[in-house]
């Protein structure tokens, strides 16, 4: 078995997280993200799971960014054989699997978080500062309440709604029609793909484009007003798998 290099403890040091994603564009973008939240460092990217191994085996880390879907192995196979062989670092699971037996499996595996793609930066911020403060626990709690509360600081807030009048089933179906179509939609050609109004598309990509998600560009050559045309911004979290 590898030797596990042992972590050194860094009071108030930063955590330091190595980011396993098999697509270089999205892992760039998570590097990125975690270099943007303070108190965490990326201290590496691996696109497969041995990479991983190899990079564990000479880096301390105190934190997994894992997605679930390497070329080499499923995520939990991968955080199954690190605790197996000694690792201790927490995972934050990136996955578009909404698999909750996958959920339940990883919960054992060390698997704190779930971030579901595709995920914008305030989402990974928010759960990378949960992390921190549940990390930050220490000391003997004086009863169940506080016990509690450091559990607590794990969960997320209830989902902030979407604007009136959207839903989430139909914006999954726009997103994936937007990320599917390299040139970019109109909002005409959205309606179509997805099989709603173009009125509605529309509302839909321009909440894409104030996430940061999508943009948009005139369509010009054409007599009258240009269209818009939609495009997935190149490097934004998450892939559809």
């Amino acid at each position: 078995m590898t030797e596990v290099p042992e972590r050194p403890e860094v009071p108030g040091g930063p955590i330091r997280v190595l980011v396993v994603e098999d697509d270089p564009v999205a892992a760039d973008a998570h590097v990125m993200y975690v270099g943007r939240v303070p108190g965490f460092v990326a201290v590496g990217k691996a696109h497969t799971g041995a990479e991983a191994r190899r990079l564990l085996d000479r880096t301390p880390v105190d934190l997994l960014l894992l997605d679930l879907h390497l070329p080499d192995a499923h995520g939990l196979q991968l955080a199954r054989s690190l605790r197996a062989a000694g690792y201790h670092a927490d995972v934050i699971a990136v996955t578009s699997a909404r698999d909750l037996t996958v959920v339940r499996e990883g919960v054992s595996l060390g698997v704190v978080q779930y971030v579901l793609k595709p995920f914008t930066f305030a989402t990974l911020r928010d759960r990378l500062v949960r992390y921190a403060e549940f990390r930050g626990a220490a000391g003997e709690a004086s009863g169940q309440d506080e016990v509690d509360r450091a559990l607590a600081a794990l969960r997320a807030p209830t989902p902030a709604a979407l604007p009136k009048g959207l839903s989430a089933p139909t914006l999954e179906q726009v997103t994936k029609a937007v990320r599917e179509a390299p040139e970019g939609l109109t909002a005409a050609g959205v309606a179509e793909t997805v099989g709603i109004s173009r009125i509605t598309a529309r509302r839909y990509l321009e909440h894409l484009v104030e996430a940061g998600r999508a943009e948009r560009k005139p369509l010009y050559g054409q007599v009258g007003r240009p269209e818009l045309v939609y495009r997935w911004v190149k490097g934004a979290a998450g892939k559809g798998r």
